[in-house]
């Protein structure tokens, strides 16, 4: 249990890295932001494929099959939608919805195996009172704020339905990962991570033509492709988001999902939004606010009560 946990915040802490970046390199579009951090992931992932490659040896057809999937929708599809709803909605509505993760992945997940009679399901009454929590701390700290970045009722309509599609993508992605590595014997969440990696490569390359052609068609385009106006800058948060975040984040949440119910592993994604909010307030340089440091309060609270409820399943 404990080390299970350690991981998650680990990768919590690395993941919330994401969300400074787009503060750094605003100049930049989020796609472009999602396209270079995957490449630089894959390339890494070429790099460390030597040290697993035993491991990799032993992985079917179908395990890189599904290494694929999970690439392409909890890695490219998921950053991208989620960048293209906050351009077109505005930042608070489409962060609300992706906040809720936690709440979502946990009862997607414990519905999942409490349907297949699998020993980490739990009563729903038990669950009840750590969801409620995680949700109202989730809905007062992003509720704190009016900023809306919308041009029209279209670019609205159509940014919530890119921050739902996000909100699927990593609905599945961590229940569909977390049984694939509960399947197979310990010692394989490195090896994963790295595998992901490798299949995230082609599939990033692919994106960056495609939105090089696509922006080579659009009159008026202002980026500077390929590199934008800080090229160096560019390379070195992304090599940054392509080891920490992507590739050592994904080692850890993989250390977590095989130590971890899935329904538990779920809400401790909350340390994804804590960890943004700190590098957030390291950012503007400011305390929270009364609201946020409330919502904070409810969203550990939310996630201690889980540990509490999971811990006396005796997992």
């Amino acid at each position: 249990m404990l080390s299970g946990l350690l991981a998650a915040l680990g990768a919590g802490l690395l993941w919330g890295l994401v969300f400074l970046t787009p503060l750094v390199l605003g100049e930049y579009p989020g796609f472009m932001l999602a396209v270079g951090r995957y490449l630089a992931f894959g390339i890494l992932a070429l790099g460390l494929a030597w040290f697993d490659r035993h491991a990799l040896g032993q992985l079917r057809r179908a395990d890189w099959i599904e290494a694929a999937k999970l690439a392409l929708i909890g890695n490219l599809l998921y950053y991208a939608t989620l960048a293209s709803a906050i351009q077109l909605a505005g930042a608070p509505l489409p962060t609300l919805i992706i906040g809720t993760l936690p709440v979502v992945i946990a009862v997607c997940a414990n519905l999942v195996d409490r349907r297949h009679g699998g020993e980490d399901a739990v009563r729903w009454s038990r669950l009840l009172l750590p969801l409620a929590l995680i949700l109202a701390g989730l809905l007062i700290v992003h509720g704190d704020s009016h900023e809306d970045g919308a041009a029209s009722r279209t670019d609205r309509l159509l940014g919530l339905a890119f921050a739902f599609f996000a909100l699927a993508c990593w609905t599945w992605y961590p229940i569909r990962n977390s049984r694939w590595l509960r399947a197979r014997g310990p010692g394989m969440s490195r090896a994963w991570a790295t595998a992901q990696g490798l299949a995230t490569l082609p599939i990033a390359l692919l994106a960056g033509i495609a939105y090089a052609a696509w922006d080579g068609l659009t009159p008026g385009s202002a980026f500077d492709w390929p590199l934008g106006p800080q090229p160096g800058l560019y390379i070195g948060l992304c090599i940054l988001l392509g080891l920490a975040a992507s590739w050592f984040g994904t080692l850890l949440w993989n250390t977590a999902s095989h130590l971890l119910p899935a329904a538990l592993v779920g809400q401790l994604i909350v340390f994804e939004t804590l960890s943004a909010l700190l590098y957030a307030f390291i950012w503007y340089q400011r305390w929270p606010t009364p609201a946020e440091a409330a919502g904070i309060v409810l969203l550990v609270a939310g996630v201690s009560f889980g540990v509490h409820v999971f811990r006396r399943t005796g997992n």
